[in-house]
């Protein structure tokens, strides 16, 4: 029996668990759930300077070391994208619960295992992105339910920005932009976990993806001025088909410098829904809804009232990286279902995966898995 506060060990030391969008500078927030009591980096001065920082009574050169040597509850995967499949499965393998940045993994067969070891070891694992927890979200997902909208035709969604290289990124963003990483894993994950969350499973992917430069030169920070070579496709757009003639186009891309309007639109025979919130939102707020009936004889937008949960969605906004921790916290002291659960996040590796086959073939491609969100 796991009794709170959740001993974390934290996986990785860089920006995402550092910077002001990290998660240790927020974990604090929820003391009364996670403590983190260990941390791990590859660059062990790193890590001892990161641990000093915050507090972290133990430090290891490896995750097998952390495992082996301090007394913790779960993991915190912040890895870079190429070893999440590897480190996570030997978190789980360890008997260790589980939060991980997206994605899950890069391939299948490591997605299936994880999905696997934490059903047969009655672990909880909750991956990133976590957007779906924010209210607004929460309650286009019930508006759509509800049928406020009518059946759904199709929905945009935006999920990218303009990629590390474009800002002050501030540790070396080579890796983003080579093989094994790139957009689609990194931003495009985001508008895909979004849109599945709310729409449910899809059923085959159509997508392009290509080059735009093979050269991007860091605009930014301390690797202003390196010149970066493109290995990875850094513009992908895709479409899902979700049966029953609902379709989505969803982005990963780094070409997105400046945008306006709604993070996700969604149209449906008896209105449209419009999602502006973070990140990477847009103009107006947070949530609208369009009823063809919301006035006699006229059509017109709505704006819920989200003030009941308002302060909800303050404190999620304040957590940053640490909602991750907040969620799997919850989960395995009060024993709830995560709503960042594994299969979700398999489904949305696959897609991911499929994507990359279609825009190499030509060809839609069927899609196998499926998962179920618990209602909140």
């Amino acid at each position: 029996m796991v009794t709170a506060p959740l001993r974390l060990g934290i996986l990785g030391a860089g920006t995402i668990a550092t910077s002001g969008i990290g998660l240790l500078p927020y974990l604090p927030q929820i003391s009364d759930k996670a403590a983190a009591v260990a941390i791990a980096d590859v660059d062990k001065d790193r890590a001892q300077s990161v641990a000093t920082s915050y507090g972290i009574p133990q430090v290891f050169a490896d995750l097998d070391e952390m495992l082996d040597g301090a007394e913790i509850d779960a993991v915190v995967n912040l890895t870079p994208i190429p070893v999440h499949g590897d480190t996570c499965i030997r978190i789980l393998s360890a008997g260790k619960h589980l939060a991980t940045e997206k994605p899950l993994a890069t391939t299948m067969a490591d997605a299936d295992r994880m999905c696997a070891l934490a059903e047969e070891n009655g672990l909880i694992v909750v991956c990133a992105p976590f957007n779906i927890l924010y209210p607004d979200r929460l309650a286009a997902r019930r508006l759509i339910r509800d049928g406020a909208i009518g059946k759904v035709a199709f929905a945009r969604v935006r999920s990218s920005h303009g990629g590390p290289a474009a800002g002050a990124w501030p540790l070396d963003p080579t890796w983003f932009y080579q093989k094994g990483s790139g957009p689609l894993y990194d931003m495009g994950v985001y508008g895909i976990h979004e849109i599945t969350a709310l729409l449910g499973p899809a059923k085959r992917v159509v997508a392009f993806a290509g080059i735009t430069e093979p050269v991007r030169t860091v605009r930014g920070g301390p690797y202003k001025g390196k010149e970066i070579e493109v290995t990875a496709d850094d513009n992908v757009l895709m479409m899902l088909d979700f049966g029953q003639s609902t379709f989505a186009v969803v982005d990963g891309t780094f070409n997105v410098n400046a945008a306006r309007g709604p993070k996700v639109e969604i149209f449906g025979r008896a209105g449209t829904i419009n999602i502006a919130g973070a990140p990477y939102g847009g103009d107006g707020p947070p949530l609208e809804v369009f009823q063809l009936d919301a006035l006699p004889g006229l059509g017109g937008w709505i704006t819920p009232s989200l003030r009941e949960i308002e302060a909800e969605t303050q404190r999620l906004f304040g957590l940053h990286r640490a909602v991750l921790a907040d969620h799997l916290a919850d989960c395995v002291l009060s024993g709830r279902k995560p709503v960042l659960n594994v299969r979700h996040a398999r489904h949305v590796l696959e897609i991911m995966l499929m994507a990359e086959e279609s825009a190499r073939t030509g060809q839609a491609v069927e899609l196998t898995t499926t998962f179920e969100l618990p209602l909140e």
